[in-house]
């Protein structure tokens, strides 16, 4: 079995304001160290499951620049893809044709998300909205549909109740590891790391041994690869039109009207790169 751990980190181990995940912040870097024991304890978890048949993991970290997660305390079974910018940012790997499944550590609830530890939808500064062929979606569902657009299902999450509860909206029969619970954007009842390594590392080892039994023995309730119709229409609401204005320029992008355009792609690979290039315009 061949593994991609998508790595954020608004979602990981007490982390509740930006002053934690923010590279300037005076609290960033204790909070690495949380963090990258949270992808151990998936990494760990995974291992368990699979009964010590991986052959790779590869762990993507996909939050701001990619240098998070600390190689140097990692998992030494996992290779890291590390920087910014990389073709498929927070699953970049998946595109290789070599990962069997992923799993998600550390994710954030999408944008206007009541009691989610700082939700937002790719750019919490000009992102308002992001709609999936007419659906909302976070990161969760982009990056799951990325996933299944090479045929590789999610089988588990990390994060707060929010996106836990997410993800299993958009993916059925996905483990979930819930860390902490919002009382609103910025604050959370949070389990301290002695527990929330145990609870992440269980639910990954549940996830890859269903996938493991599975493959004698096939179940209805696993997670299969999220795989959405062609051709895909991503629309996205700016927070200002001045940055609507920079992303229309984006080739065969259409103004929908002040804040919001729309694009159609042949597929969901061609809409996530196409997405990503809006928001950039958008934010220079």
């Amino acid at each position: 079995m061949r593994l991609l751990v998508s790595v954020d980190m608004e979602g990981a181990t007490g982390v509740t304001c930006w002053d934690h995940v923010d590279p300037k912040g005076t609290e960033y870097n204790r909070f690495r160290h949380l963090l990258t024991a949270d992808v151990n304890a998936a990494i760990e978890g995974a291992l368990a499951g699979a009964g010590g048949s991986i052959e790779k993991v590869l762990v993507s970290d996909g939050h701001w620049n990619g240098g998070n997660v600390l190689i140097e305390e990692l998992n030494p079974v996992a290779e890291l893809n590390a920087g910014t910018i990389s073709p498929f940012s927070m699953v970049e790997g998946v595109q290789e044709g070599d990962c069997d499944a992923a799993i998600f550590v550390g994710y954030h609830a999408r944008i206007g998300t009541p009691n989610a530890i700082l939700d937002h939808t790719w750019s919490s500064r000009c992102v308002a909205n992001v709609w999936l062929n007419g659906r909302l979606v976070g990161e969760t569902g982009l990056n799951a549909a990325v996933c299944g657009a090479f045929g590789v299902p999610v089988l588990m999450i990390s994060g707060d109740s929010a996106v836990c509860e997410e993800a299993k909206a958009w993916i059925p029969g996905i483990e979930t590891a819930v860390v902490k619970w919002a009382h609103g954007r910025t604050a959370a009842r949070c389990l301290p790391p002695s527990k929330t390594g145990a609870v992440i590392k269980s639910a990954a080892e549940r996830a890859v041994r269903r996938l493991a039994a599975s493959e004698e023995a096939p179940a209805s309730s696993l997670p299969t690869a999220l795989r959405v119709a062609a051709p895909v229409q991503i629309r996205v609401q700016f927070a200002f039109s001045q940055m609507a204005d920079s992303a229309a320029l984006l080739p065969g992008a259409r103004r929908v009207d002040g804040r919001l355009i729309e694009f159609e792609s042949p597929d969901m690979p061609t809409a996530y790169r196409s997405f990503r290039a809006a928001v950039s315009l958008a934010t220079v």
